[in-house]
């Protein structure tokens, strides 16, 4: 009996000190569930705040990322870090978002696009215009080149035919390149002189000079009325008689009417329309006809 007694005792305590071990065992389970269940809170609270933050800063559903394929990270965790920080100091250095600058940039790029077109007209104008400027003058240069040359040989004949034949005269272009830029200069070498210019004739030889370049361009496009005011008042003789005989020689193309103090020009006319004063103060036109009297 007592050894069963004692194996009984014996039992006991083992089942006893089985259920202290099972008791100590249920304890740190117990102890590691509460201790899960806090770190699963603490995960969830930072679950809840990464999804606020996702969706206040960049506007991320995290459902959306968690359904997309995952990105392949090369980088490390310090890098990452790093690479965030750097970002997030961008952010912050570019200040608070203005609600509107799209308005503002589709204003200004629909300002620019206007721009721009008025400069592509402005620049397309631009090319038309400087064609139409080199075609006008072309045309300009061949123009006067063509008048230029029939100026020139109506001035060295009627030069000579106030002069002789064998004094020399001449226009010449300074710049014949630019012919629509250039002066004109005027070479009359009487003979038997050589003046450096023009200012160095007498003025006589000046009249005729000026006489010769005003019937070359008469000529060459005639008017029907010339008129000339005491023209030949510098003028001899002799050099009257030239005049004369120059207006006799282009009277039938044009009428000139000469205004003239001097007789022999007077003779020379068809018409003479005389002004003289009968009474004080009283002027009276006295017309004779040259051709009648003759």
């Amino acid at each position: 009996m007592e050894e069963e007694f004692y194996s009984s005792r014996k039992v006991i305590n083992d089942l006893e000190e089985e259920v202290a071990q099972l008791r100590k065992s249920k304890d740190q389970y117990d102890f590691l569930i509460t201790e899960f269940k806090d770190k699963k809170t603490n995960l969830q609270i930072d679950l809840n705040s990464l999804k606020e933050r996702l969706s206040v800063e960049f506007s991320i559903d995290i459902k959306t990322l968690m359904e997309g394929e995952m990105p392949e990270i090369t980088a490390s965790q310090t890098e990452l870090t790093e690479s965030c920080s750097y970002l997030k100091k961008q952010l912050n250095e570019y200040g608070s978002i203005n609600p509107m600058a799209k308005e503002a940039y589709d204003e200004i790029t629909e300002r620019f696009n206007f721009i721009n077109k008025e400069k592509n007209d402005l620049l397309e104008a631009k090319t038309t215009l400087m064609a139409t400027i080199q075609e006008i003058d072309s045309n300009a240069n061949d123009k006067f080149m063509h008048a230029f040359t029939a100026v020139r040989e109506n001035f060295i004949h009627v030069f000579r035919s106030l002069f002789n034949e064998e004094d020399s005269c001449d226009l010449v272009l300074s710049d014949p390149k630019n012919p629509l830029e250039s002066d004109i200069d005027i070479i009359a070498r009487p003979k038997g002189k050589r003046p450096l210019s023009i200012n160095q004739l007498s003025g006589g030889e000046k009249t005729l000079t000026s006489t010769a370049l005003l019937f070359s361009l008469y000529l060459l496009k005639p008017a029907p009325f010339c008129i000339f005011d005491e023209v030949d008042a510098p003028l001899d003789d002799t050099n009257i008689d030239k005049f004369n005989n120059i207006i006799r020689e282009f009277s039938n193309q044009s009428q000139f009417i000469v205004v003239s103090h001097n007789k022999r020009t007077i003779a020379s006319t068809d018409i003479i329309y005389g002004v003289t004063m009968v009474e004080q103060g009283i002027s009276r036109v006295v017309p004779v006809d040259l051709r009648d009297v003759a």
